[in-house]
């Protein structure tokens, strides 16, 4: 064969290899017999005892309970959702679905591709169901090591990502039947028609197309015919995180201590910050490195925003200087092992002194904090009325310094709100898995709910004068501030800040900084 034919050859291979397997063009992957009896052979036993049962799985048969109740007879669906990619063939570290964790009670980067079941008790003869909803996990368990996956595989082998789990020591540490994944379709399908199936939508599109061929194949609604049905239960799972159980508030408290901790490294570079051309960087990198560390990493991406950056709510570039006499406002938290996330923010003088013109606005929102803690703890309160609460202390000293237009009592009517300028979000959010936990959650059931015991929320008002804000005056201009801690309903019905030991009064703020820094 000529050089030239032989070069033909490999262009036309070249031409017709497909674009999908591209990827294994770098790849060296022997395949001879030889090779996979070599492999496969000679390794230890492995660990012989089960892990112990999790604290988590004393809560999961009263959580699948609770998701199931206003559907019985009715199979659901909640998958963990699968690999996003990040670039090429690059993906971000796994993170479930939050409903997935709550169910399963798996936390870090436990388990891709996996889903929960919720099955219904079999119905008595008047067609009740004859118990609860029992969860059902299905996972791909670890492979034998006589198998390809287990060194070829670089998603699931154990030679790429580790030895994954067992059904047995799945079931053992979190009390649930498991099931191998590959045996999902037949579960789904087992009955289908007398029994209908529910499945919380994109979130994995694999697992979202096999409910909906099982359904389409047994006569049930399918597709857009089906959203409706489906996004009940989102909403659902969603509403029946409004309150923690103690497990979860222990986690919060958990989440909340750890960010404590990484608000402090922040303080120890603050120095090395203001000698930095992107000082926010580093006050961003001294949290994450501490989340990293003591936790699962962050609970979303950390606000470390300098001066007049902090009138820009969502300031995640951190790319900017930090000036000395500067206010440093930091929104951080730690998303801890089990996945639930602290929400905490401090605005910080980088000197570690306030000037008179930031205390007066520092302390006008500190104010607003205890405001909305004070009303939560009256009877009857509801969601709603702590964000009113900071409102109008916010908007009695706007309207002291001259800079609101028209009366506070105008200005707090629906038909004003012209103080929402200088503050223009809310004041509150649920909090657990998701930094906004709950957010499907219907309205009646989140801003018009009555505080109840286990509800765990932020409480974050804030004033933002920003550097080109014609309307303020000149002093003011560059400035914002904003406090935000975590607080839970306790089961007496009483409010308090899970974070009350993070510094937040002026005199303590500096106390703060000047003890960390030496």
């Amino acid at each position: 064969m000529t050089a030239d034919s032989t070069s033909d050859t490999e262009t036309s291979a070249t031409v017709n290899q497909s674009m999908a397997s591209r990827g294994e063009n770098r790849s060296h992957r022997p395949d001879s017999a030889a090779f996979k009896d070599f492999i496969g052979s000679n390794w230890g036993p492995r660990q012989a005892a089960l892990p112990e049962r999790e604290p988590v799985a004393d809560y999961l048969s009263a959580r699948a309970e609770y998701a199931g109740a206003p559907f019985p007879a009715e199979r659901l669906v909640i998958p963990a959702g699968t690999y996003k990619t990040r670039n090429n063939d690059c993906a971000y570290r796994f993170r479930a679905y939050s409903a997935f964790a709550h169910l399963s009670g798996l936390g870090a980067e436990r388990e891709p591709d996996a889903v929960i079941v919720l099955e219904p008790a079999s119905l008595d003869e008047d067609g009740n169901p004859q118990g609860p909803h029992e969860a059902v996990l299905f996972f791909k368990p670890r492979a034998s090591r006589s198998s390809e996956e287990f060194y070829a595989d670089a998603r699931y082998g154990e030679f790429w990502v580790g030895a994954r789990p067992s059904l047995e020591e799945v079931s053992a540490a979190t009390g649930l039947r498991c099931a191998h994944i590959d045996t999902l379709r037949d579960a789904l399908a087992k009955d289908a028609g007398q029994v209908s199936l529910r499945v919380i939508r994109d979130v994995d599109t694999q697992i979202q197309a096999m409910v909906d061929e099982v359904r389409a194949q047994a006569g049930l609604p399918a597709g857009d015919e089906a959203r409706e049905c489906d996004e009940r239960l989102e909403e659902h799972l969603s509403e029946i995180r409004l309150r923690k159980d103690p497990w979860e508030i222990a986690e919060l408290k958990k989440a909340v201590e750890a960010t404590h901790k990484g608000f402090d490294e922040i303080i120890r570079q603050l120095p090395r910050a203001v000698n930095h051309q992107r000082g926010e960087r580093v006050i961003e990198g001294a949290f994450g490195a501490h989340a990293r560390e003591e936790g699962n990493g962050l609970g979303y991406d950390t606000i470390a925003a300098s001066g007049n950056h902090a009138n820009t709510l969502h300031w995640i570039d951190n790319d900017g200087p930090v000036r000395e006499g500067d206010l440093v406002l930091v929104d951080a938290g730690v998303e801890v092992d089990s996945l639930y996330t602290a929400d905490i923010t401090r605005t910080l003088p980088v000197n570690g002194r306030f000037s008179r013109v930031q205390a007066q606005v520092y302390q006008a929102v500190l104010d607003a904090c205890e405001a909305a803690l004070a009303r939560a703890n009256e009877p009857g309160a509801r969601f709603r009325h702590l964000h009113e609460a900071a409102m109008r202390v916010l908007v009695a000293r706007l309207d002291e310094w001259g800079l609101l237009p028209v009366s506070p009592e105008e200005a707090l009517l629906p038909s004003g709100q012209q103080h929402r300028r200088w503050m223009p979000h809310g004041t509150s959010h649920h909090l657990g898995l998701d930094v906004h936990d709950c957010a499907q959650a219907r309205r009646e059931m989140y801003q018009e709910a009555l505080l109840e015991p286990g509800m765990c929320f932020t409480i974050e008002p804030g004033l933002y004068f920003r550097a080109d804000d014609l309307l303020v005056p000149e002093e003011f201009r560059g400035i914002g501030v904003r406090i935000e801690d975590d607080v839970v309903v306790n089961e007496d019905g009483s409010v308090t800040r899970i974070s009350e030991s993070i510094p937040r009064t002026i005199a303590d703020v500096e106390a703060w900084i000047a003890q960390v820094q030496g």
